[in-house]
């Protein structure tokens, strides 16, 4: 629970920081993290010319759809494998699998072939990602969580500025193929790393356990409700479309009810892993809600953008960016805060998101454009405010056992959460008449229909919030 060691509440300057850790486990992170954000950017750039030469236009949904099953898969199981393995196994094999998936999409001779390599692409990196989480909250002390978080941070935001260029590259110099053929070595390369220096977590390699055994039945649950999701987005239907996100709803409170009653050798979740009176399972069901409220200006901003205010692609990208490039700047700008004040920069970081959805009914409709990018730094400038501190407070608030479950599941229920989003929100824009939009005018309609309907799984998140920040007993020590 909370620790009295006043180290902690003190400023840590970047001098302290990069002369106080271990930076190469800080630099593998990062660029485990990038692999994995900048690979989805570069395939949505390339996408095009991989149709053009493989075909199966029918199956790009699916592409989305199994990326994002084995993502989340790997993450829910990653905790578990550091449990049993401690850091080096799993994330050498993550990066090896996701190498793997690259080299396979690079041969592809038709798409339902490609299909394997991105699956094999999602369970690496997000097993990549999960663990890059998990080596943050083992590796290094409480009171430089927020200084390395704030870098990883970075280079997510700096994949939304090179992912797109690089695929273009490639598209524009040379052939897809090779783009992914060169994340495939990168990744290769960095299993190689891994397998020399991974970081060592004094705290993981004490809690390995041979005992630790992967749940097929919860896993096989967890993956029938997110194909089940995935699908209600990808072929969106006023009939099929909510009885598809019913079936994958109820397969997910089936895997939670399983998963709470499994003892320690192979629970996926922390306890009570959406309950908001738990600092886990507020944090959680903070980050499920927000990440459903803030998927449509990803998902549906660029199209209706483009047809309400007909701008360049190139500026439409970079509205969208504005996100990615507000979240870096905030996370960087407050990672020196000390720990007495996570409480108070997790809450307005929350509020400046959920304050930007009325931003974006307003400006999507109405312009002027620059506001709308301000308000897409303003949603991501919240997400970096508050993200540094999230997982400090939440593990420092937690049995420490339950630190890897933690770590491993912020990333995993946060897609899922855009899993869940995406095919809310496409049924509500398709039954808006988004497919239909013939004008501006019809457009704008279609927008401020998409943006209110993310009004109630924002303030969804407002309970969960409060369970985070409201005052603990344990914690008064920090302050």
């Amino acid at each position: 629970m909370g620790t009295t060691n006043s180290q902690s509440t003190n400023n840590v300057t970047w001098f302290e920081f990069i002369h106080a850790i271990h930076i190469p486990s800080l630099a593998l992170v990062s660029l485990a993290v990038w692999l994995h954000a900048a690979d989805a950017l570069i395939v949505a750039t390339m996408l095009p010319s991989i149709v053009g030469d493989l075909g199966g236009a029918s199956l790009v949904g699916w592409l989305v759809a199994l990326y994002e099953m084995g993502s989340i898969v790997a993450g829910a199981t990653s905790a578990l494998l550091v449990m049993r393995y401690g850091l080096r196994r799993p994330m050498k094999a993550a990066a090896l699998i996701f190498g793997l998936g690259c080299f396979f999409s690079a041969i592809s001779q038709s798409m339902p072939f490609m299909l394997i390599g991105r699956l094999l692409q999602g369970i690496g990196g997000g097993g990549l990602v999960a663990m890059g989480f998990v080596t943050v909250s083992t590796v290094f002390e409480r009171r430089y969580i927020a200084r390395a978080l704030a870098i990883i941070s970075a280079f997510w935001g700096l994949s939304a500025f090179m992912g797109p260029l690089i695929g273009g590259l490639f598209i524009e110099f040379a052939n897809w193929r090779l783009g992914f053929g060169f994340f495939g070595l990168k990744a290769i390369g960095l299993a190689v790393w891994i397998g020399f220096h991974a970081p060592h977590s004094r705290q993981a390699d004490q809690q390995k356990d041979p005992k630790i055994r992967l749940p097929a039945a919860r896993l096989a649950l967890l993956s029938a409700s997110i194909l089940s999701v995935a699908i209600a987005g990808i072929d969106v239907g006023p009939i099929t479309s909510p009885v598809l996100i019913g079936i994958g709803l109820i397969a997910f409170v089936l895997f939670l009810r399983r998963d709470a009653l499994a003892g320690d050798h192979s629970r996926l979740l922390p306890y009570a892993p959406l309950n908001p009176r738990t600092p886990a399972g507020a944090t959680l069901s903070m980050i499920l809600a927000l990440s459903i409220a803030t998927i449509p200006i990803t998902a549906f901003g660029p199209l209706l953008i483009s047809a309400i205010h007909n701008p360049s692609a190139l500026t439409i990208g970079y509205i969208v960016a504005c996100s990615s490039i507000g979240w870096t700047i905030t996370a960087i700008a407050v990672s020196s805060a000390p720990e007495r004040l996570d409480a108070l920069l997790i809450t307005l970081g929350i509020l400046l998101v959920v304050l930007s959805i009325p931003g974006f009914i307003v400006t999507i409709p109405r312009g002027p454009l620059w506001l709308i990018a301000a308000c897409a730094t303003l949603e991501g400038g919240g997400f970096g405010i508050a993200w540094t501190f999230i997982l400090r407070r939440t593990t420092a608030l937690s049995p420490p056992e339950e630190t890897q479950r933690i770590a491993g599941a912020l990333p995993t229920i946060q897609r899922f959460g855009y899993a869940i989003g995406a095919a809310y929100i496409g049924l509500i824009a398709n039954t808006a008449g988004f497919l239909e939009m013939s004008t501006p005018d019809h457009a704008r309609s279609v927008a401020q229909i998409v943006f209110l309907a993310c009004v109630p799984p924002a303030l969804f998140s407002i309970p969960g919030l409060w369970g985070l920040v409201r005052p603990q007993p344990e914690f008064s020590l920090l302050k």
